[in-house]
């Protein structure tokens, strides 16, 4: 049977020994949006898949930390991130793929480099005050990078640097950052600069109730396309991610929608466009886990 127009040209990309770099932000993201491509992809490249935020930090947590850890019944953010740590490991042997996890702190639970001027003792009571994204809904999912992330921005590019040495011909795959979520923008922002060969993926499942940042997708000349492949088999992996399956899918349902990818339009070639926003949904206000 003839590849449909999509599969011919990520086989072109792909090719039988170009390297493929999945920037996942965090534990499951690449699964949850890729899960069906990389199944596909890791038989006929080698895939690493690099999670860039998969640590967290002692208490005291925010509000919004708390929040997050009794949505995943758990007490402690270290051993929650361990434990999904050990997830993110199993289900990507089953993909055979290689996982790779950079150890930058979650941005739920990322503290100011330095404390503010006076609010030490503070600190203790009201943790917010030390932490780079205070809230969730108001700060971390609004779509903007802290200015005291510059360091982690550059730890982000420095992994990309690592794993897919300059010249070496491959492929990154990064987030849209579809949701607004920080760590997704960070991610989004490094892989753009990077100057190795880009294809954005659209972030599942927060593009079921948000869009796409049309002035990125303007800017960058990118055209959307269904990966429709596999799927089948993507609930039971994104089944995998126990501890946060859950809260992301209640009553354990995990829909069957196509993966949504975007290229910039010089590589389109002849190959069907598919809209950047999926019909009827609205913009995404923010909650849920990260």
């Amino acid at each position: 049977m003839a590849d449909d127009p999509l599969t011919g040209f990520v086989r072109t990309l792909v090719g039988s020994c170009v390297p493929v770099l999945v920037l996942s932000p965090h534990l499951d993201d690449a699964v949850l949006s890729c899960g069906a491509l990389l199944g596909w992809a890791g038989r006929r490249a080698p895939v690493t898949v690099a999670s860039l935020f998969t640590e967290a930090t002692p208490p005291p947590y925010t509000l919004s930390g708390r929040t997050y850890l009794k949505q995943t019944r758990a007490g402690d953010a270290e051993e929650l991130f361990a434990e999904r740590r050990a997830e993110d490991l199993r289900v990507l042997e089953l993909l055979g793929v290689d996982p790779h996890h950079a150890g930058l702190v979650d941005g739920l639970f990322r503290r100011l480099p330095r404390p503010r001027p006076g609010t030490g003792g503070l600190a203790r009571l009201l943790p917010e005050v030390a932490h780079v994204y205070p809230t969730y809904r108001l700060h971390l999912t609004r779509g903007r990078v802290s200015a005291h992330d510059a360091a982690i921005l550059r730890a982000v590019a420095q992994t990309i640097d690592d794993l897919l040495p300059a010249g070496s011909g491959g492929l990154v795959l990064a987030p849209l950052a579809v949701g607004g979520h920080a760590d997704h923008v960070l991610v989004r922002t490094a892989a753009e600069r990077s100057g190795r060969r880009v294809v954005y993926y659209s972030d599942f499942p927060y593009n079921q109730s948000a869009a796409a940042d049309a002035e990125f997708t303007r800017g960058h000349r990118l055209v959307a396309r269904a990966w429709e492949r596999d799927l089948d088999r993507k609930a039971e992996l994104v089944q995998g991610y126990r501890t946060q399956a859950d809260a992301l899918f209640p009553g354990g349902r995990v829909p069957r929608v196509p993966e949504v990818y975007l290229v910039p339009e010089s590589d389109s070639g002849a190959v069907p466009r598919t809209a950047t926003r999926p019909p009827g949904t609205r913009a995404r206000t923010a909650g849920g886990v990260p």
